[in-house]
């Protein structure tokens, strides 16, 4: 090995522990935001943070590669191969997130009812400093909804409403939605779920109407934060859904 090398190869362990440094700190952006250590904010900082500098150490470990293309080694391959690994990693997934976040409405009110949208009771007081409104947006949200997600409709099954209530209940708690209310007078279900990375909470409202002798299911999925939801609330819904019409 020419005297040099062996400075190139610390060069590339080098550029190996920023990246593992840098997958640490996007691991531990939505634990942190999820357990309160920080504001969310923080959290999408340290994301963005990562993201360029993921670019700036991709840019160093082309050079590192660069220079020791002469005598690449196995032992230098066992760190430049991981470090290459990690950074792909922490540059795909942010530009998939927004690849993705191009395609779904810029909303994070989901319902399945435009005209006459379930209302929230019991969960507003939990709901009381989130920047986001209980109030539904109207006509330029569902608009918005009909464009992105026109799959979003009633659920109807020929039962009677008090045991759509219960299978509803059934289904919710089967899901793992913390039940803040379930009111079996007013055929009404209050939950919310909480997102796995970050941990955001977003808040569903059930509700069971009795419909052409059987029973109408409706939902409504908000969110606490944020302008879109990147779909997370359809998905919920449809989830809810498929799952309560596939074991009626």
């Amino acid at each position: 090995m020419q005297p040099d090398i062996g400075g190139r190869v610390k060069y590339l362990n080098i550029v190996f522990y920023v990246s593992l440094f840098l997958l640490l700190c996007f691991l531990l952006a939505g634990p942190g935001s999820r357990f309160g250590w920080w504001h969310f904010g923080f959290g999408f900082s340290i994301l963005k943070f990562c993201f360029y500098g993921a670019i700036a150490t991709l840019i160093l470990w082309v050079v590192g590669i660069i220079r020791i293309r002469k005598a690449i080694s196995r032992k230098s391959l066992i760190k430049a191969v991981p470090t290459l690994l990690i950074i792909l990693i922490l540059i795909m997934i942010p530009l998939n997130l927004i690849g993705r976040a191009k395609h779904f409405p810029r909303i994070h009110d989901i319902t399945t009812d435009f005209e006459d949208p379930p209302l929230f009771r019991s969960i507003l007081p939990l709901r009381k400093d989130s920047p986001n409104s209980a109030a539904y947006g109207g006509p330029e949200v569902s608009a918005l909804q009909k464009k992105g997600y026109p799959d979003i409709k009633p659920l109807f099954l020929s039962i009677p409403s008090d045991l759509a209530f219960k299978k509803a209940l059934e289904k919710a708690v089967e899901l793992k939605w913390e039940i803040v209310d379930a009111n079996a007078a007013e055929k009404r279900i209050e939950a919310t779920d909480t997102t796995f990375w970050f941990g955001f909470k977003d808040d569903i409202v059930i509700r069971i109407t009795p419909s052409n002798g059987g029973s109408r299911i409706d939902l409504r999925s908000v969110s606490r934060v944020g302008l879109s939801d990147v779909g997370t609330n359809a998905l919920r819904i449809r989830r809810y859904l498929d799952q309560f019409s596939e074991n009626k």
